[in-house]
């Protein structure tokens, strides 16, 4: 009897240690379960983040490069000294846009035409001439001598100097090819089918562009569809209007109708182009009999050769036809590999810088005249229509005095009330209400405190629109709730012994608050504001209301002068058409973060630094 007991308490142990086991080995899986995912989300997290910065650098980074044309020019006193007293006031006042145009223009002496010649000067900045003057005004010697000078590209020529207009496929001329002229139209025979290769991608190209109209045309047909679906509600509210005799309804439903119909008949006529440009690509692409007319919706074909740039019109698989863009140099046979094919893979209609521009470019490449250098315009000049002449400096000082205004105004009052609240305020429903509304006023959508100092500084105070002061006090009421919550969670961590400690020894209230437990509170105290300032630097919508969306040229010169701030001058570039400023407003969001990265910085090297452990 007392054997089998004891068998069957070892047997129960056993069931039970096994159990055991068993939940520890759960347990176990279960924190590594938990492990994985979150590793798992720092890593998604950490992925996105990576993306994002890629996708901005990557489209900021043409923004911090500029192209410049390098030349030398021979300014005459009678072009920049008007008044021949080699004086500030007379050198400012000269034209130093015509030597410099002339010394340009000088490089292309067969464009005489008055549109060529514009088409070819819209490949310059309209600020090109800036360098020339600076140099002349700093040393009036100068005047009549030859200088070296550089002159800014325009922003399209400059965007494709970089790569960013169109994907250029070079292609390396097999066997011997001859032109037939050195100038106006031409013909380029080949020893054997060289351009064979060239035809099949136009071809391709042909059909990718059929299958696309296809498809935007059964988009358009479906939208269409719902427009006539439309028709009928509004021809029975037209009926039902006329029914009533009411001239206002009827006035509005006709107005409808009239809408649908006119949206319909748009959408048809869109189809039928449409659907014609894909025939048309379609019986290109399968006739096979002859060449290939190019025209300005295909990708353009340009040869080199002879010193010259071809641009093809007609092409045969041994065979071209074309316009010389650039003279060539002689009618002499190119051999294999002296010539060679050039492929702009976005068509003409498609792109601001044309064939004969891209060659006039090219050519300047070839001489060695594009020069590429650090964009220091981009930090160091303000805003400006002329996407290759827009910077920044302008909203980094009004963001700065903005900042200087918010912290002068908030950080006194966000820590006196928070002083006040936590150490001197008695506890009672009035004081409970004011800690509920500054709570709640925390949350409060930023725009709100835009319309507040839209109404309150601008309206009854009467201060400047657009300036730093009024947007320092509309950005300071937006960051105050953050401070004083901030600051009595850091007062509120001092242990209660420092303050029991300073008033045993004798100390006043007052003092064993500001000698004792404020010095200990105030790092956290840093911290907060510092987070609040960085919260501020990222608002818009409280800016917007209040003017700072103004076109700002001039750098700001005081807290009363008109002011914008890089959050504002983000929004700005970013709705504008030309595709430099894309570039711009990238690289505009890379200096905010790294302000927003450095002030962040700050307020965690400040904690490591004066943080004390209770």
């Amino acid at each position: 009897m007392t054997d089998a007991t004891a068998n069957g308490l070892a047997s129960a142990r056993s069931l039970e240690t096994d159990a055991a086991r068993a939940r520890i080995r759960k347990r176990y899986r279960a924190e590594a379960r938990f492990k994985a995912y979150g590793i798992g989300a720092i890593a998604f997290a950490a992925a996105f983040l990576v993306v994002l910065m890629a996708d901005i650098v990557g489209k900021a980074w043409p923004a911090f490069t500029t192209t410049h044309l390098a030349l030398t020019v021979t300014p005459s006193a009678e072009e920049v000294d008007p008044d021949g007293s080699k004086q500030p006031a007379s050198l400012a006042r000269g034209d130093y846009a015509k030597p410099l145009r002339d010394a340009y223009q000088a490089l292309f002496p067969q464009v005489r035409a008055r549109a060529e010649r514009r088409e070819l000067n819209g490949l310059l900045s309209s600020g090109a001439a800036d360098d020339l003057r600076d140099k002349v005004m700093a040393d009036p010697s100068l005047i009549g001598r030859a200088v070296q000078t550089r002159a800014q590209f325009s922003d399209d020529a400059d965007l494709y100097l970089k790569g960013s207009v169109t994907s250029v496929e070079e292609e390396t001329g097999e066997g011997v090819a001859t032109p037939s002229a050195i100038s106006g139209d031409l013909v380029i025979e080949t020893s054997n089918p060289a351009f064979q290769s060239d035809l099949e991608e136009i071809k391709a190209d042909l059909s990718e562009k059929a299958r696309e109209r296809r498809f935007t045309v059964e988009r358009l047909k479906s939208l269409r569809d719902g427009f006539l679906a439309d028709r009928p509600a509004a021809e029975t509210e037209l009926k039902a209007a006329q029914g009533t005799g009411d001239p206002a309804r009827i006035a509005v439903a006709q107005n409808a109708l009239s809408k649908v119909e006119s949206d319909v008949s748009s959408l048809d006529n869109q189809m039928q182009t449409l659907a014609g440009e894909a025939a048309d690509f379609e019986n290109r692409f399968r006739d096979s009999s002859g060449a290939e007319k190019l025209d300005e919706k295909l990708p353009s074909v340009i040869v080199a050769i002879n010193g010259g740039l071809v641009k093809v019109t007609s092409l045969a698989a041994n065979r071209v036809e074309g316009v010389a863009l650039t003279p060539l140099e002689g009618q002499q046979a190119a051999q294999a590999g002296q010539w060679k094919v050039l492929t702009f893979e976005t068509p003409e209609s498609e792109r601001r810088v044309g064939d004969q521009q891209i060659a006039w470019l090219e050519t300047l490449k070839a001489k060695g005249l594009v020069e590429t250098s650090f964009n220091t315009g981009f930090f160091t000049g303000g805003d400006s229509r002329e996407a290759e002449q827009a910077g920044i400096l302008g909203a980094l000082v009004g963001s700065l005095l903005t900042m200087f205004v918010t912290l002068v105004f908030c950080l006194p009052v966000g820590v006196g009330a928070a002083i006040y609240l936590e150490e001197f305020a008695p506890k009672n429903r009035w004081t409970d209400i004011i800690e509920i509304n500054i709570n709640n006023l925390a949350a409060v959508p930023s725009i709100v405190y835009g319309l507040l100092g839209l109404a309150v500084f601008l309206n009854f105070f009467g201060m400047p629109r657009s300036s730093a002061l009024v947007g320092g006090f509309v950005l300071a009421l937006l960051v105050l709730p953050t401070i004083i919550i901030a600051s009595r969670a850091a007062l509120k961590a001092v242990p209660p012994s420092i303050r029991e400690a300073a008033l045993g020894v004798g100390a006043s209230h007052q003092q064993a608050v500001f000698h004792h437990t404020l010095p200990l509170a105030m790092p956290g105290i840093m911290t907060g504001t510092i987070i609040g300032m960085a919260h501020a630097l990222g608002e818009t919508a409280p800016l917007l209301l209040i003017g700072m969306v103004a076109f700002i040229v001039d750098v700001p010169g005081g807290f009363t002068s008109a002011a914008t701030a890089l959050p504002v001058q983000i929004y700005l570039w970013s709705d504008l058409p030309e595709v430099a400023f894309q570039a711009k407003t990238s690289a505009a969001i890379l200096v905010l973060l790294m302000f927003l990265f450095a002030m962040n910085g700050l307020a965690i090297l400040l904690r490591k630094r004066f943080e004390r452990r209770w």
